[in-house]
């Protein structure tokens, strides 16, 4: 009885113990929710994320209950040094106040695409002081390989862009720039009519998705079915703009296949008047 007291009575034992306890808890929990999310084929980072942060807060607050009078008794020691210690402190304040408001207003989760300024990524991990993105090229949906951390102060000071909708379904926009040598009227409807054939096979899907988004969001996005539309630069060039509503991973290969027929047709029509031409120096 008297090692157990003098066990308890020694808080520098108390805290390695507790702490070990409550990093072996941590690690236990998120390996037995990895298991399950695992064996189920589900995502639950965010289930692993918020295991993490709230026995984080259970150490700190264990930590800081047993300590609490050594601490008042710091504190009124640099009373007069308390304000210097809170302006080189304040950056650090400043990111455990964005968690806490980043938990209480749920801007995004963890698997969520958000651009925070010009930085776009998958949010993979948030803790008191960052929030870690896997960075991702939004011109082609795909990850860079670059991990992104941003304290959180950024994110209450900066708009928050949530794209998540971008990671299955995407409103594809690419541009066709060409000169005013051909009329691409003459084989516009031939390129709809392909680019719906390449939006074919997941064309069900895509209009529930798309009806899913304009019933959450409460407004009307371009889709499922593709748009172009013809227009001039400052230059006087021809422009196509292509709008297709598709799978994230497809929309560069539809881009491509769409790409592909439009030269095709383009080179089709421009050489036209130079073979008509050559038959009737032919027919001279």
């Amino acid at each position: 009885m008297e090692s157990v007291k003098h066990f308890f009575e020694n808080k520098l034992m108390l805290t390695i113990s507790v702490t070990f306890l409550a990093l072996l808890t941590k690690y236990v929990l998120v390996k037995l929710v990895r298991k399950y999310a695992k064996n189920k084929g589900e995502d639950r980072r965010d289930l692993v994320n918020n295991v993490k942060n709230f026995l984080n807060f259970v150490l700190l607050v264990s930590l800081f209950s047993l300590w609490a009078r050594e601490m008042q008794t710091f504190a009124f020691s640099i009373a007069a040094f308390s304000v210097a210690i809170v302006l080189a402190t304040r950056e650090f304040i400043q990111c455990v106040i964005g968690f806490f408001y980043l938990v209480s207003t749920r801007p995004f989760r963890i698997g969520d695409w958000i651009e925070v300024e010009h930085f776009v990524g998958e949010v993979s991990a948030t803790d008191w002081i960052k929030t870690t993105l896997l960075e991702v090229n939004i011109k082609s949906y795909e990850y860079t390989g670059k991990t992104l951390f941003i304290p959180n102060n950024k994110l209450m000071t900066s708009p928050i862009k949530n794209l998540n909708f971008l990671k299955r379904y995407a409103t594809h926009h690419f541009i066709i720039t060409r000169d005013q040598s051909v009329n691409p009227f003459v084989f516009i409807d031939k390129i709809v009519e392909n680019a719906k054939s390449y939006c074919a096979d997941f064309y069900d899907v895509a209009v529930r998705y798309n009806q899913m988004i304009e019933r959450r969001l409460d407004i009307t996005i371009a889709g499922p079915d593709p748009h172009i539309k013809v227009s001039t630069t400052e230059l006087g060039d021809t422009e196509i703009g292509i709008t297709i509503f598709c799978p994230t991973e497809r929309a560069i290969e539809i881009e491509q296949a769409i790409y592909a027929d439009f030269m095709g047709h383009w080179y089709s029509e421009k050489d036209k008047p130079q073979s008509q031409s050559k038959e009737l120096t032919t027919k001279q």
